[in-house]
């Protein structure tokens, strides 16, 4: 039996990425680019954060999702009063075989899953929200002296409120670096509020089905990685993060001015990625500088840190790309 062509996996891999789409989307209304933008977190083999005030659907998104790929999914509420234990998994002492004799017995946490929705994610102190580390970068997790291997394809989708409102903590630096994409939920308009609300408040309540599995999944993860980057689009992947460190002489004047820390490796393995899947739902097999461009708020957002100055002035995040973007031609 012949090897598929190139052309035929990423006709496959636009197949399934439209099923996949238009399953959600049976649950989930409106927010085609955000759908978008979660399954590319999926298919890069990256976590994704989610922002938006309560109530715009990001949990159910969440849930939809991991009805659609037929995978192993838990939910982990973050409050104030949640330890780390509760999200890892704890050892207790249990009665083993005989009389009198106990053991040592691990208990595994909600983090054992594959798909793992952490809603409210700062709402929990730094101490909590650190004991996802080892699992998002590693997919591990250490316990007794044991390290444990935790399912493939494992994704964590964390959802948080924005940061100015009551009862939240900021998401440490090296925590949001996890992350491969920051995904905004803009509140529905009045057309997509009017739908959501014939879906929602009638007799029946519309669900999402099996539309794919682990191992198709899986191998549309290795056909994404197998695009092709030319040099300089490598390299306009590079001139971006490097323009968002302001300690460079050669970055543009409103990183200078207004960023304190610039994006990590991690942002230009982001862009890689993500202009890898914009190539394959383009129908190509080559990324390209626009495919880049495209995805530069989603993988850069997150991993810049404004200083005073910048916060003084009100500027987002995403402002300080905009202008990046302009300067990086």
């Amino acid at each position: 039996m012949s090897e598929k062509s190139a052309e035929q996996r990423a006709a496959e891999f636009r197949e399934d990425f439209e099923r996949l789409v238009a399953e959600v989307s049976k649950v989930i209304v409106g927010y085609r680019e955000v759908i978008e933008a979660v399954l590319a977190c999926m298919l890069c083999d990256g976590h994704g954060l989610l922002e938006g005030v309560p109530g715009v659907g990001k949990t159910l998104l969440v849930n939809t999702l991991a009805t659609a790929l037929d995978l192993k999914f838990s939910r982990i509420q973050f409050t104030p009063d949640l330890m780390p234990s509760d999200v890892t998994g704890t050892t207790v002492i249990t009665e083993a075989e005989g009389p009198g004799k106990m053991c040592m017995e691990f208990r595994r946490g909600p983090i054992f899953a594959q798909i793992v929705l952490v809603d409210e994610v700062n709402r929990a102190t730094p101490k909590t929200q650190s004991a996802l580390l080892e699992a998002m970068q590693e997919h591990t997790v250490s316990a007794g002296g044991t390290t444990y291997r935790l399912e493939e394809p494992f994704l964590v989708l964390a959802t948080q409120n924005p940061l100015e409102m009551e009862g939240t903590y900021p998401l440490p630096e090296a925590q949001l670096d996890r992350f491969l994409f920051k995904i905004l939920f803009p509140f529905p308009g009045k057309a997509d509020l009017s739908e959501i609300l014939a879906r929602t408040t009638g007799v029946a309540m519309p669900k999402a089905s099996r539309v794919l599995g682990a191992a198709e999944l899986l191998a549309m993860r290795r056909c994404l990685r197998e695009v092709e980057v030319a040099e300089h689009v490598r390299d306009h992947a590079i001139q971006l993060t490097l323009n968002t460190h302001p300690e460079l002489a050669a970055s543009p004047d409103v990183t200078r001015q207004y960023v304190r820390y610039g994006s990590s490796p991690r942002g230009a393995q982001a862009l890689m990625l993500g202009a890898k899947l914009r190539a394959l739902l383009d129908k190509r097999f080559a990324a390209s500088r626009e495919d880049v461009d495209a995805v530069v708020h989603l993988a850069l957002r997150h991993r810049l840190v404004l200083n005073f100055e910048g916060e003084a002035a009100g500027l987002t995040t995403d402002r300080v790309v905009d202008e990046i973007l302009k300067k990086t031609r």
